[in-house]
């Protein structure tokens, strides 16, 4: 049977898996770079901690994904808990270090010209540093959400949901009718999922990074 073929009649399954794998990563997406902001909020002024903390976080990436999401199902058991526990640190980790990275950034200069207008250090934050740090700070979010979007196709070891289960049923039964065109059908999938977050990434970009930055 043809890749078409396979897909005829199917359509409904497919949008649906499509839509669960697509929900997942922005939602482990949208979960992790809030926390990972929080934290390079929290640490970029102080030299040490934002030092440990970009070490810390290259280091937690070395982390394979299935031993992690392995490990998560002694607590949560199998299904979505663990696989959304599992995305959403591995999305954070880019993050971190973008955050911490483009807030360090922002020049000295720029800071104290703020503070002489009198803004208060929330306000140099929010209206200041924040905005020169955000191309840095997508970038980040970017590199996540295409390693997300691709991660995500492993939980379905633990049944959790999404473009996985096509993809491991049909290597699962190499050989079989449909097999092949199951894991490729999955494949593509992800693919072009991950091509439509990073074009709605690149047009946030547009519509959010001041001009001249």
């Amino acid at each position: 049977m043809s890749l078409w073929g396979y897909i005829q009649g199917r359509e409904e399954t497919l949008l649906f898996l499509t839509y669960q794998h697509a929900s997942l990563a922005f939602q482990t997406v949208l979960v992790g770079s809030v926390v990972a902001l929080a934290i390079g909020v929290a640490v970029y002024r102080l030299p040490v901690l934002s030092s440990l903390t970009l070490t810390g976080s290259r280091v937690a990436l070395t982390i394979p994904s299935l031993a992690l999401l392995a490990l998560l199902i002694i607590p949560f058991g199998l299904g979505v808990t663990p696989s959304f526990v599992m995305l959403a640190f591995f999305a954070a980790m880019p993050v971190i270090g973008s955050s911490v990275v483009g807030l360090r950034s922002v020049s000295p200069a720029v800071v104290e010209s703020a503070r002489g207008i009198g803004l208060a250090r929330w306000r140099i934050l929010a209206f200041v540093e924040l905005p020169i740090a955000w191309p840095v700070i997508l970038s980040g979010i970017r590199v996540s959400t295409q390693m997300v979007v691709g991660v995500a196709a492993i939980v379905a070891y633990v049944l959790g949901p999404g473009l996985g289960s096509l993809i491991f049923n049909g290597l699962a039964r190499l050989g079989g009718t449909n097999a092949v065109e199951m894991a490729l059908t999955g494949t593509i999938l992800v693919v072009l999922v991950a091509l439509v977050f990073d074009a709605l990434l690149v047009l946030l970009g547009r519509l959010t990074i001041p001009k001249g930055l």
